[in-house]
């Protein structure tokens, strides 16, 4: 779909792009087959597409999948959907953030950027095969980023916990209508058993979240002021004079079990 053909759906419909929604609309075809072509989509496959917009991914998924579940918050643009989108699409209108998912074993997306973060780790709590979703590209590189980077978070840590993750292609901000700010990345997921044992995983991530709103102070400093360690325990706990984005996630794994081992005393 080109502009000029977005403008005439959107005129018919009475809509125009959200920015709350974070409406932008792929206008390049060959983005929307390399997405489908990644994912490997194949006759056997469920998959989730979070936000169609228009229906130009949908198309592309709904020709190569056994089945599509397409989640659409704007109704206007569910309206349109209704009446364009194969038989194989089960369409959902509702905040994706807040409907429950039909069993999937893919999700091929392209993801409204304000939603970015929670609809990740909504995500992960289901079991599926593989994620190919395209995103903002700083958000996408906070997910694959190094420790000791400004890009290494809080996000970073969770999704290395949960998944295998890379960037497959950069996607310049030229390929959407209305124009974004920033580029865009495709990037896979493929979720994995957790590649380190810690004894509390809710701890774990409870810590990781701690942590890194505090990421300017040391560790030490931070457990004493939640009260999860003494200044008495100090020589318990490894890495107390660090700050946590210095940390690998292996290393905050083991931090949490330390703290793990004073709580149970």
């Amino acid at each position: 779909m080109n502009p000029t053909e977005i403008k005439e759906v959107l005129a018919r419909l009475g809509a125009s792009p959200s920015k709350g929604m974070g409406q932008n609309f792929l206008i390049d075809d060959r983005v929307a087959e390399r997405q489908v072509d990644f994912a490997r989509v194949g006759k056997d496959d469920v998959v989730l597409e979070i936000g169609p917009g228009l229906g130009v991914l949908t198309d592309k998924l709904a020709e190569r999948a056994g089945k599509v579940i397409a989640v659409e918050m704007d109704r206007k643009l569910a309206e349109h959907l209704r009446s364009t989108l194969p038989e194989n699409v089960e369409l959902i209108v509702g905040d994706a953030l807040e409907v429950e998912f039909p069993p999937f074993n893919k999700v091929v997306s392209n993801l409204p950027y304000s939603i970015s973060s929670p609809i990740i780790f909504k995500l992960l709590e289901y079991k599926f095969e593989k994620a190919v979703v395209m995103l903002q590209k700083e958000f996408a590189d906070r997910m694959v980023a190094a420790p000791n980077t400004d890009d290494y978070s809080r996000l970073t840590v969770n999704v290395y916990y949960r998944a295998e993750c890379r960037i497959l292609e950069k996607v310049p901000r030229s390929r959407y209508w209305p124009m974004p700010k920033v580029d865009s990345a495709v990037v896979e997921l493929i979720p994995r058993p957790p590649p380190f044992a810690v004894r509390d995983k809710r701890l774990f991530l409870k810590l990781v979240e701690v942590l890194f709103q505090q990421r300017r102070k040391k560790i030490g400093t931070v457990l004493r002021m939640k009260g999860l360690m003494s200044a008495e325990q100090r020589s318990a706990v490894p890495y107390v004079d660090d700050r946590v984005e210095a940390l690998s996630p292996e290393q905050i794994g083991e931090l949490s079990d330390a703290v793990h081992a004073l709580r149970a005393k």
